[in-house]
């Protein structure tokens, strides 16, 4: 099948959030860990897989400027040459980027590869409670800079207004396609965008605060060489390849293989949601919490968690193993370790923790946070995912090719999914 859209995402769980979206949506999807290695070696794409839609999953979003431009810009190489029709720019719907962040250098690097003077920015996904009302943008019924996304380890969120964001990070102007517009519709939307790319502006934060806004979002995008934005303004994307006579209607998108072995989540992020869903385990199923400020030492922490782990591993219930801890703790093993030296070494015993238990006989398995999640997948060297239905809102169940019998994978976005997330998982796998 043809490639019709190629996506970039700055981090491994924004990336299965997107490709959720645009299974669901109808279009067959395959998740790609890191830019493809024939796109490295010779500007090539032979190594993509055969899709509707491929997402190239970066571990971007913290990364060096630099850094994240040029491997951004390596894997739409290897999209381009795959023969792309339009290229897709997934970030968090939590907008994560800081002052000096990667979101307006990597977008105006993109924008520029294409020979395109304009883009909207749309991070909204109202199913998981991201709006954005003129300009600004709401976590449920908070101002992003109240939601507790201003105590982010490593990008704390200290502004909820997008246009003031984005426009720090890049040199171009940054303007607004205001609520009232949106909700007239696709025509509004197209012409509001046409005149803000006539007046100078190289971005439009559009507002959004309903599913119904992100389709009308993503019919006016059709003509777009880059859309912007978290996955929920990608869902009005397929429809436009459909109207084009060039996506076929696919009932088999989200299919994986049975599910098999035991079942375990690791769990690194220090979100609200997460702190709750491991609060909400606890209950229920066998829970060990670890303190890296007590131990910090990665390889300790491994040895721990799995001989701890020796026993109580089984099908029909996970275990939790969780390095996630409240502001006030993050702050105090980064004060002792540094925060980069603090973030390695959660994420590096978290990886080994994840093999350890995949050598054990786990085959499904939840990784909570991006941090985490990308860790995960380098260290059990996952190259590629098939998608399959999602657990809750942004959150799939993926399949790799890891080993004989396969591994399935759910890589959770710290801030998504409902209280009891890591008993549903399993249900649904």
């Amino acid at each position: 099948m043809p490639l019709l859209l190629g996506c970039i995402a700055d981090d491994f769980t924004g990336a299965t959030d997107l490709a959720s979206m645009l299974v669901r949506h109808g279009m067959a999807t395959v998740q790609v860990i890191g830019v493809p290695p024939a796109a490295e070696r010779h500007g090539q794409a032979s190594g993509l897989p055969d899709a509707d839609a491929v997402v190239v999953a970066l571990k971007s979003r913290t990364a060096p400027v630099p850094q994240a431009v040029a491997e951004s810009l390596a894997a739409a190489e290897a999209l381009l040459a795959a023969g792309a029709r339009q290229l897709f720019f997934k970030y968090c719907s939590t907008f994560d980027s800081t002052d000096a962040g990667n979101i307006g250098p990597v977008a105006d690097a993109l924008l520029k590869r294409l020979a395109g003077g304009f883009a909207l920015a749309c991070p909204a996904f109202p199913a998981n409670g991201r709006s954005i009302y003129q300009g600004y943008l709401f976590v449920g019924g908070s101002l992003l800079n109240e939601s507790g996304m201003e105590n982010h380890p490593l990008t704390p969120m200290r502004d909820a207004n997008l246009v003031r964001v984005l426009g720090r990070q890049t040199d171009g102007a940054v303007g607004l396609v205001p609520f009232a517009t949106v909700a007239r519709g696709a025509g509004a939307i197209r012409d509001a965008m046409t005149r803000l790319k006539e007046g100078g502006r190289r971005y439009a934060i559009v507002d959004a605060v309903t599913d119904d806004h992100l389709m009308a979002i993503g019919e006016a995008a059709e003509g777009h060489a880059l859309v912007t934005g978290g996955s929920g303004v990608a869902m009005g994307l397929p429809a436009n390849f459909r109207r084009a006579g060039l996506l076929p209607e696919r009932s088999d998108a989200a299919t994986l293989p049975a599910p098999r072995g035991a079942c375990a989540v690791v769990a690194g992020s220090c979100s609200r949601a997460t702190l709750g869903q491991i609060g909400f385990a606890r209950d229920h199923v066998p829970v060990l919490e670890l303190d890296p400020l007590a131990t910090p030492d990665a390889a300790a922490l491994a040895a721990q968690a799995l001989g701890w782990a020796e026993g109580r591993l089984a099908e029909d219930r996970p275990v939790v193993i969780a390095a996630s801890a409240p502001p006030e703790k993050v702050a105090a093993l980064q004060a002792r370790l540094g925060r980069d030296a603090a973030g390695a070494l959660v994420e590096q015993a978290l990886a080994e923790i994840a093999a350890g238990l995949v050598a054990r006989g786990v085959g499904r398995l939840v990784a909570a946070g991006g941090e985490t999640s990308g860790a995960v997948v380098s260290r059990l060297g996952v190259t590629t995912l098939r998608i399959g239905a999602e657990i809750d809102p942004g959150v799939p169940w993926t399949f790799a090719d890891t080993r004989p019998a396969g591994l399935h994978l759910a890589l959770k976005s710290g801030n998504f999914g409902g209280r009891d997330f890591f008993l549903k998982a399993f249900e649904h796998g």
